[in-house]
C-alpha cells in the first residue's frame, strides 16, 4: 500500500536523502485514479528501497505549491533531498519503473 504523504511528513522524507517518489493526485480526477493501483503495486515491491506514496492536493497544498504542481496527475522523484524528475500526466507502469529505478 503506498505511504500517505502530508505537508508535514513530505518534507521530512524528502529531506531524509533516501529515494521518494510522490504521486499528487485529487478523489476526482480520472487519471489520477487510473495511475492509483499501479503506484500501490510499486510501492509494495519497492518497500524497503524507496518510499513511494500519494498526496492528496485537496487534503494538503504546501508541497505542491513549493514544488509548482499545476495538473495532476503529477508523479515526482527524489534522492538525496534533490528533486530528479517529474512526470505529468499519465504514465505507464514500465516509464515509472524506469524512473524508479534510475533514483535508487
Amino acid at each position: 500500500m503506498a505511504y500517505e504523504f502530508t505537508d508535514e511528513n513530505a518534507k521530512v522524507e524528502i529531506e531524509s536523502g533516501k529515494p521518494v517518489v510522490i504521486d499528487f493526485w485529487a478523489e476526482w480526477c480520472g487519471p489520477c485514479k487510473k495511475l492509483a493501483p499501479i503506484i500501490d503495486e510499486l510501492a509494495n515491491e519497492y518497500e524497503g528501497k524507496v518510499l513511494i506514496g500519494k498526496y492528496n492536493v485537496d487534503d494538503y497544498s504546501d508541497i505542491s505549491t513549493d514544488y509548482s504542481i499545476r495538473n495532476i496527475p503529477t508523479v515526482l522523484f527524489f534522492k538525496d533531498g534533490e528533486l530528479k524528475e517529474r512526470k505529468v500526466g499519465s504514465i505507464k507502469r514500465e516509464d515509472l519503473v524506469s524512473l524508479i529505478e534510475s533514483i535508487i
